[in-house]
């Protein structure tokens, strides 16, 4: 395909592309849909890491810009937390004075062995820190991340989203975390809206 110009479109492009599929489908969450979408395929394509991880750091500069770390739920958060944390060292490297954004993983529970850690990577109490997520439904997984990340002694001052599908997270994160902004790249209309431009023949 002909990548569009600007990194928000051509992302846009390859999640409708790679990640957006019509059909019956039962969520995780149990709720029935007509479409689904699985944004690892894009998150972990190469082309699709790049851009997640730019557009997210863009998004930290622009909103949070006291960020120290980007952390999210093992495992969908995995590849935006790492693509986010390179592109800040990109960034970095063309200007010192840009700040670094660290990154860390969300372990779904303790673990039984060594440390018992249930956050890897960065940690630093006080710290200011962006939960990230790709698919947000009913918040259920970025809830746990911002739990988790409030235990271990971090501050959470943003939560950021691949896209939105408009189900109620939202309005439940806000309420788990009052002080975190929520920003979402794109909803799941601005997806499906794409899917059919880019495939006509599918008029749903």
């Amino acid at each position: 395909m002909t990548m569009p110009a600007d990194n928000r479109t051509a992302l846009l492009d390859l999640i409708a592309t790679l990640s957006f599929r019509l059909g019956d489908f039962t969520l995780a969450s149990g709720q029935k849909s007509d479409y689904y979408i699985d944004c690892r395929t894009t998150t972990l394509h190469a082309e699709g890491g790049r851009l997640s991880g730019l557009l997210f750091h863009e998004l930290i500069r622009q909103h949070f810009p006291q960020a120290e770390a980007v952390g999210g739920l093992t495992m969908g958060a995995d590849p935006l937390v790492s693509n986010t944390a390179s592109a800040s060292a990109w960034s970095h490297l063309q200007n010192p004075d840009a700040p670094l954004v660290h990154g860390f993983l969300v372990r779904k529970s303790e673990k039984a062995h060594g440390t018992g850690r249930r956050i890897e990577g960065f940690h630093k109490d006080g710290a200011n820190v962006v939960i990230v997520d790709d698919v947000c439904t009913t918040g259920g997984s970025t809830i746990t991340a911002i739990e988790a990340a409030k235990a271990s002694g971090m501050n959470v001052i943003g939560v950021l989203c691949l896209v939105d599908r408009e189900q109620g997270g939202r309005t439940n994160i806000e309420a788990d975390a009052p002080g975190a902004a929520f920003h979402s790249l794109y909803t799941a209309t601005d997806v499906r809206k794409a899917h059919i431009a880019l495939n006509p023949a599918q008029t749903k």
